[in-house]
């Protein structure tokens, strides 16, 4: 299949040949739910935690007398059931990551350019290098292909230092590697820019 090569000012200046098992899927939105939840599971920091009665600082005294208070029966002040006591069943410090297998992952990936593709949000630049980091200037740029959010994938393990310079104060924009592409980040994005040297990077990733 084929595919328009445009500049940065949104102007055709050729055509690409793109493969069909990439860039051709119909929609499985399931598979792609189960790649963006499985990302997102990563991404959490799992940090969040709270003291359990063993944590929570104070005496091991019996507040008051077991009997004759009217009161209910306490062993100490670090009950779960009293103020400042520990919390019971509480979060603690965990890895949220969940397995998926490689070939899942890939076929995400597939099925998010695919869907970009025939939604006309998919866009192969014929190159994204800029002669200075000047924000200004691409944001100016990227608006050619309309506004919203922006997800551009250039170069295999760095991106042009100029552009990464630029999109670093662009509001709504990401700029990754080849290795960098992601369903999450595709499928949020109002539109997805692939330059020419990183399509067969990204197509050689996929097959």
């Amino acid at each position: 299949m084929k595919a328009d090569l445009v500049s940065l000012k949104n102007q055709v200046v050729g055509e690409v040949s793109l493969s069909e098992a990439i860039f051709g899927l119909e929609a499985r939105e399931d598979i792609i739910k189960r790649v963006i939840d499985w990302q997102r599971a990563k991404a959490r920091s799992g940090t969040h935690a709270v003291k359990t009665v063993g944590e929570v600082s104070g005496s091991n005294k019996k507040p008051f007398k077991q009997k004759g208070t009217g009161n209910a029966r306490q062993g100490n002040a670090r009950g779960v059931q009293r103020r400042g006591g520990g919390i019971a069943h509480g979060p603690q410090v965990r890895s949220h990551e969940t397995s998926l297998q490689k070939k899942v992952r890939k076929l995400g990936l597939r099925h998010a350019l695919s869907i970009k593709l025939a939604a006309g949000a998919l866009h192969f630049v014929d190159s994204v290098e800029m002669k200075q980091p000047k924000t200004a200037e691409l944001v100016k740029a990227l608006a050619n292909f309309g506004g919203g959010r922006f997800f551009v994938i250039d170069g295999a393990a760095f991106v042009e230092k100029n552009l990464k310079l630029s999109a670093a104060s662009a509001i709504n924009t990401c700029v990754v590697p080849v290795i960098g592409a992601n369903v999450y980040d595709i499928i949020r994005s109002d539109h997805v820019l692939i330059s020419k040297d990183a399509l067969p990077l990204l197509e050689e990733r996929l097959k």
